[in-house]
């Protein structure tokens, strides 16, 4: 962390660096979730340019995180300078948004659909049906929502919708799935929502609307075989010269083999 950031040591170890922007990195995902919840609030990114620390926040709504005249963007940069402790004024923080790229692969995005979709009080199977719809419209290669608690009865289940293919183990994992829980607070009690999404392989990155750079490990891709080059070699043309002389040089024995057998 810069040294004007108050909030950490300078004096710190590497081993305790490591842990502080940790802590750093979800106390402030923590906040922006509660804050832009409304807005679609996706996650965030935290870089170091020299002394200045930017933060970059994706959302589905960026004209609702900036506000009127840019009021709320200001507002939550004063409250990131206070809690972590940068000295204000300086520009010692910046807070940027952007939008998400697709908002059907983004996991946050769709549990926070689905959370408000249950609070205004639809029923669970045809909330969670529309979400996986549009998952799966948007171009992924699979999609799972759990809902679990007091659903209808007094005693809490699990209800779990699957579709796709989804892979669950393995370090593809942390390339290809993309996961966010969120807690709906219901009158019968707290409901948990979980979604998972299996992103799409996409290899160009000029064209990435949020799939994945990594290629499956255990995909084989047959290449068409190249075209055989065929080389048609022209044979010397004959002139009526070179075939005369080609007559008169030929051996005797040539003849006599044509000869009919003597009785």
């Amino acid at each position: 962390m810069p040294s004007n950031n108050k909030y950490f040591s300078t004096t710190w170890n590497a081993k305790r660096s490591v842990v502080a922007d940790g802590m750093f990195y979800a106390e402030l995902n923590a906040l922006f979730a509660k804050e832009l919840a409304e807005q679609g609030y996706a996650t965030c990114q935290v870089r170091q340019s020299g002394t200045r620390t930017e933060i970059i926040i994706h959302a589905t709504n960026v004209n609702d995180v900036l506000g009127e005249d840019k009021h709320r963007i200001a507002e939550l940069t004063r409250v990131v300078e206070r809690r972590f402790g940068f000295t204000p004024g300086i520009g010692a923080v910046e807070l940027y948004v952007e939008k998400v790229r697709n908002r059907g692969l983004c996991a946050q995005a769709q549990a926070e659909s689905l959370r408000y979709k249950l609070l205004q009080g639809l029923q669970v199977r045809r909330a969670c049906y529309g979400v996986m719809r549009y998952v799966m419209e948007s171009g992924a290669k699979g999609c799972e929502v759990v809902v679990s608690g007091k659903l209808r009865a007094q005693r809490a289940k699990v209800m779990k919708f699957k579709d796709g293919y989804m892979i669950k183990t393995g370090q593809v994992c942390d390339h290809y799935i993309v996961s966010a829980v969120r807690n709906v607070m219901m009158r019968q009690g707290v409901l948990g929502v979980k979604v998972s999404i299996m992103l799409p392989y996409e290899p160009n990155p000029e064209e990435n609307r949020g799939g994945c750079l990594v290629p499956l490990s255990d995909v084989i891709t047959v290449k068409e075989p190249k075209a055989d080059i065929v080389r048609q070699v022209d044979a010397p043309a004959i002139t009526p010269a070179l075939a005369d002389d080609a007559v008169l040089d030929a051996p005797a024995d040539a003849y006599e083999a044509d000869k009919p057998a003597e009785l």
